[in-house]
């Protein structure tokens, strides 16, 4: 996802982790790039851009970046028009992720290869997601030293610094869950 509209758009759409590129700025942030890298090795990963030049100039650099065989690549139709949020469209014209349907969505996910869970398949085997209260009862929330606390761990991890406590919670859950988390042994009280 390019931005914050984008990604709130899909998120309505899909229950999976969703993480923005910042436009070009995924250009200079190596640790979002690293991050993007790791997430691609364990779990694959679906870049789902703009169909406007910029989009491609995103998508592109993303398919040079991280390995291949790993990637998926969504595409959204090209259509005309603005996003409600814009007062005027943007420079080609074109609505971008954020101004696409539910459906469009889907089938674009689709398209790319994405699994999907439903009743008739079978789920995969359950595992406890970490939750906000699992990260205050771990000290990562709401104590003192919780900041600090979540910054050593994301260091020991490999993680990038910057990520907010919600993305924290949403990369720690794609990459390990509750148990999972706890068998690393890195908690520091």
């Amino acid at each position: 996802m390019e931005g914050r509209y984008d990604k709130n758009t899909l998120s309505q759409v899909v229950d999976a982790v969703i993480l923005e590129t910042s436009g070009f700025g995924v250009f200079k942030d190596g640790e979002r790039l690293k991050l993007l890298r790791r997430l691609a090795a364990e779990r694959g990963l679906i870049v789902l851009t703009d169909s406007d030049g910029a989009g491609f100039v995103i998508r592109n650099f993303l398919r040079g970046a991280v390995e291949p065989s790993q990637v998926k690549h969504a595409y959204i139709p090209d259509r005309p028009g603005k996003e409600k949020r814009k007062r005027s469209p943007g420079k080609e014209g074109k609505l971008g992720v954020e101004g696409m349907s539910p459906a469009v969505l889907l089938d674009a996910l689709r398209k790319a290869g994405a699994t999907f869970l439903d009743g008739e398949e079978a789920q995969p085997a359950s595992r406890h997601p970490l939750t906000k209260a699992d990260l205050y009862a771990l000290g990562l929330s709401g104590a003192p030293e919780a900041a600090r606390r979540r910054q050593e761990l994301l260091r020991r991890l490999d993680l990038p610094e910057r990520l907010s406590p919600n993305a924290m919670l949403e990369v720690l859950n794609a990459l390990y869950g509750y148990e999972g988390l706890l068998a690393l042994d890195i908690l520091a009280p």
